[in-house]
């Protein structure tokens, strides 16, 4: 468990092996105190010691569980400073595969979840006149595959969100950006999954963290709203 200092507090929400990672050991480089966040914190125990932060179990679908994990963060480490939203859950069926709980759950994770998380750490960055939240996006958000019946709504949703976030919060000093992934990101699983891929076909974790907190580090009259990234190696 972190103690409370006076560095900055970067909270992860989706931490996992490929992306999140990434992010926590970056900002934790940077001298950051690093909240990271998943449905089950034992999961990232072993990372939450590594970079001296802490873990907590959240469910971003459930109002009492957000509530409670970020009271606990401004308790254990003060207030927020940086937000990365990165998770990106999704089911990949077609419309008339979807089911409709299927499809509410999609849209409570990546949409409602960044609505709820978001509004419990804005008024603290507008007293402060500074802050930054960032969403980790996907192409989904700009068009819907054949199997995206549910993913790609909850995306459109989430981008549309941060785009009016960082219309009304940037006046206040909040910096709201879209990182919109056009890539397969290199993971143990994707490699399983595709092992006649060359390197450059993914996009690696370590090289989106670096874009990411450059994001962070902006200045206010030549801030990004929404940046893409891909390897070299994607189609597009």
């Amino acid at each position: 468990m972190s103690v409370k200092t006076n560095k900055p507090v970067c909270v992860i929400v989706g931490v996992g092996p490929g992306n999140g990672t990434a992010f926590a050991r970056r900002f934790s480089k940077e001298g950051y105190q690093l909240a990271l966040l998943a449905r089950r914190s034992e999961l990232i125990a072993d990372l939450a010691i590594e970079i001296r932060g802490s873990a907590y179990a959240c469910d971003v679908a459930d109002v009492a569980s957000i509530a409670q994990t970020f009271t606990a963060i401004r308790a254990e480490m003060g207030e927020v400073d940086t937000l990365i939203f990165n998770l990106g859950a999704g089911v990949w069926k077609s419309v008339e595969e979807i089911t409709a709980e299927e499809f509410e759950q999609s849209w409570r994770v990546n949409a409602l979840g960044a609505l709820l998380v978001s509004q419990l750490i804005i008024p603290n960055m507008k007293a402060n006149k500074h802050g930054n939240i960032i969403f980790i996006g996907a192409t989904a958000s700009r068009r819907g595959g054949a199997k995206t019946a549910a993913f790609a709504p909850a995306k459109a949703a989430q981008r549309s969100l941060a785009e009016s976030m960082a219309r009304h919060l940037g006046i206040f000093g909040i910096h709201v950006a879209t990182v919109v992934v056009d890539a397969v990101v290199d993971t143990p699983a994707t490699r399983k999954m595709m092992p006649s891929k060359p390197d450059e076909f993914f996009l690696r974790p370590d090289d989106l963290a670096e874009t990411v907190f450059n994001l962070t580090q902006q200045k206010p009259s030549a801030w990004s709203s929404e940046i893409e990234v891909r390897p070299f190696g994607e189609v597009w």
